[in-house]
């Protein structure tokens, strides 16, 4: 089992005016996989390549298709003919009226076209798995997002009860520098560096509590504004201090979800390549229609035209398509095809390269962050204790206010080193686990 350490805010005793929600962690990524825009955004394109995976079966059934037309037609016609018996010209003038209805259906079955509707099927179905994977993606970032802006608050958070805690102690400065100085003991410029030292502080609280804020609005932004008006986090880093490098490192090829996504474009490419080359092979359609036409003439001037026209009937056979000469068209797409193919191998190995160093880069930092951890934690205890001494000995008047600023001085500098040393601990976890794909189980 992982031992964690759990960094506990230093002191206790601050309290908060207003009543807040704490939210944890969990919530907040739980809330961030559901309403995060990119995680949304990304998941309709894996639904769109879902739909079309489940209707690719249709590559293989025939295309039938049905036209219709009903047409009114009304002229005004002028004939002229000659009269065998008189040789005379007879003239026959006025309105001619047809009404014409036309239908048909046409199937088209193709049943041989280089194996290209196969490679075609299973390169949909790798589309769709690809998709999977880039939500898989995007919602490892996203929570590697929300865990570094949701520790960030935390962070600030401790560094503003730092700055109060030093507060307490300028105040105490500020109390004996005016009882030294009433009784004669003291001097007026250690009165006066003691309250700007406070009043200082007093603005960095001012400013932290403005960070704070606004580093809640983000972490609110990664959820979609689904957080409280009014909300706290926790106020400890908890950091797994018991990460294995071989473990990280030994098959992050099969657990980063880009790389599983940049390998399925190769995949992609090599699918695309055989649907190209089937373009050089004979298609065999299967062709079968039925046409019905009906012409109706209502109105002739013709005593010898036709009154009625009836047909219909099918029809069927075969056809074949032999490409002979394509404007080399078929060998520049397949030449194009096999350029994508290393261009996605290349694009894959860049990636993994990439990959590798940044986890081998990720935990070089983690292991210093660990090591710079337990120096701040045994070095916040001195600095402590060093400034206990300091003030106890200010207040018996064996020591000056110089000194004890000093010791003042060196407690900030030690909390914040402590509280930069836990937040980068925090950072670089969340990066080697975010990396190796850790973080969506």
């Amino acid at each position: 089992m992982r031992h964690r350490l759990v960094a506990f805010l230093f002191f206790s005793g601050f309290h908060v005016v207003f009543a807040q929600q704490e939210i944890a962690l969990e919530q907040v990524v739980a809330l961030a996989l559901e309403k995060n825009y990119d995680v949304q955004i990304v998941a309709k394109e894996s639904e769109a390549a879902e739909t079309d995976n489940n209707m690719a079966w249709a590559a293989f059934m025939p295309e039938i298709r049905a036209t219709g037309a009903r047409v009114w037609n009304n002229n005004n016609q002028k004939l002229q003919v000659r009269s065998r018996e008189t040789n005379d010209i007879i003239t026959n003038e006025g309105d001619v009226s047809s009404n014409n209805t036309n239908a048909s259906a046409q199937l088209t079955w193709t049943l041989f076209d280089g194996t290209r509707m196969f490679a075609a099927r299973e390169r949909v179905s790798v589309i769709a798995e690809q998709s999977q994977l880039a939500l898989k993606d995007q919602m490892v970032n996203t929570i590697a997002e929300t865990i570094i802006n949701y520790y960030d608050i935390v962070r600030q958070k401790q560094q503003l009860k730092a700055i109060q805690e030093q507060m307490s102690v300028s105040e105490e400065r500020v109390k004996l520098a005016e009882k030294k100085l009433q009784v004669g003991t003291g001097i007026r410029p250690e009165l006066l560096q003691a309250r700007v030292d406070y009043n200082a502080q007093r603005t960095q609280v001012l400013q932290q509590e403005s960070t704070i804020a606004q580093l809640k609005q983000r972490l609110n932004a990664l959820v979609g504004l689904q957080l409280p008006d009014n909300y706290d986090v926790t106020d400890t880093i908890v950091i797994d201090l018991n990460l294995n490098p071989e473990d990280l490192l030994s098959n992050f090829e099969n657990s980063n979800f880009a790389l599983q996504a940049a390998r399925q474009n190769i995949r992609v490419a090599s699918l695309s390549l055989r649907e190209r080359r089937a373009e050089y092979l004979p298609f065999l359609n299967f062709n079968a229609a039925y046409n019905y036409t009906n012409t109706d003439n209502t109105r002739l001037i013709n005593p010898y035209g036709t009154l009625l026209f009836r047909q219909h009937g099918y029809n069927y056979g075969f056809s074949v398509t032999i490409p002979i000469l394509t404007g080399f068209n078929v060998r520049r797409q397949n030449q194009q095809a096999r350029l994508e193919i290393d261009r996605q191998t290349l694009f894959y190995n860049q990636l993994k390269t990439n990959v590798n160093v940044g986890l081998k880069n990720a935990y070089v930092n983690y292991d210093n962050a660990k090591k710079i951890l337990l120096i701040e934690e045994e070095t916040i205890g001195l600095a402590k204790e060093n400034l206990n001494i300091a003030l106890e000995s200010f207040k018996r008047g064996v020591a000056t206010f110089i000194e004890l600023r000093i010791a003042q001085q060196s407690l900030a500098e030690a909390y914040s080193r402590l509280i930069i040393a836990r937040y980068n601990a925090k950072l670089a976890e969340t990066e080697l686990l975010r990396l190796n794909g850790s973080l969506l189980q």
